[in-house]
C-alpha cells in the first residue's frame, strides 16, 4: 500500500510565511488540492517563491478557499491516517499556521518521509525521484504535483535495485 503523501505551497521561504496551497494524494492516487484565500492577517508576500510557484496573491484573493473550509475539507480527507511530507520542518509549521487560523485541530498526524524509507530506498531516492519528474513530465511545482511525484518517488525505490 502506498502512503499518503502531502506537500505545501508557501507565500515565502522563512518567518512571516503562510500555506498558499495544499496539495494531497492518497493511498490509492486519488489527489486533492485546494488553494488558500489569506487571513488578513497574513500579508507577507515573496516574488521568488511566485516564481517557483507561480501562483499570484490576487489569485489566492480571487480563487483561494476560505481557511478553515481547507482544514475541514484535510480532516475529512485524512481523518486518523498518517500522511507523510518530504518537508517536515516547514510543512508541519505551515499545516499548525492554517489549523491555528482555523480554530481547529488536525485529525491525523505528519510525519516525515524519511520514516518509513529503508536505507536501500535513502540511497535510490535522488535518483528514482529524478526518473519521475521525467515520467510524469508534470509542467507546474504545485502542491499536488509534488505529492504525486513524492509518492511515485517512493514507489520505484520499493522496487529499484
Amino acid at each position: 500500500m502506498l502512503p499518503c503523501i502531502i506537500d505545501l505551497e508557501a507565500s515565502g521561504f522563512g518567518a512571516g510565511s503562510y500555506p498558499i496551497e495544499v496539495g494531497v494524494v492518497l493511498a490509492d492516487r486519488t489527489t486533492h488540492c485546494f488553494l488558500i484565500r489569506p487571513d488578513a492577517e497574513w500579508t507577507h508576500w515573496n516574488k521568488q517563491a511566485e516564481q517557483v510557484h507561480g501562483i499570484s496573491r490576487e489569485e489566492l484573493l480571487q480563487y483561494g478557499r476560505p481557511i478553515r473550509e481547507v482544514a475541514t475539507c484535510l480532516n475529512g480527507l485524512l481523518d486518523r491516517q498518517i500522511i507523510y511530507t518530504d518537508a517536515w520542518g516547514v510543512d508541519s509549521s505551515w499545516l499548525a499556521k492554517l489549523y491555528d487560523a482555523a480554530g481547529i485541530i488536525p485529525l491525523y498526524r505528519l510525519e516525515t518521509i524519511r520514516k518509513i524509507l529503508s536505507e536501500k530506498q535513502l540511497n535510490l531516492w535522488d535518483q528514482c525521484k529524478q526518473k519521475v519528474v521525467e515520467e510524469l513530465n508534470l509542467k507546474r511545482h504545485r502542491a499536488s504535483a509534488d505529492a504525486k511525484i513524492i509518492q511515485r518517488t517512493y514507489e520505484l525505490t520499493l522496487h529499484s535495485n
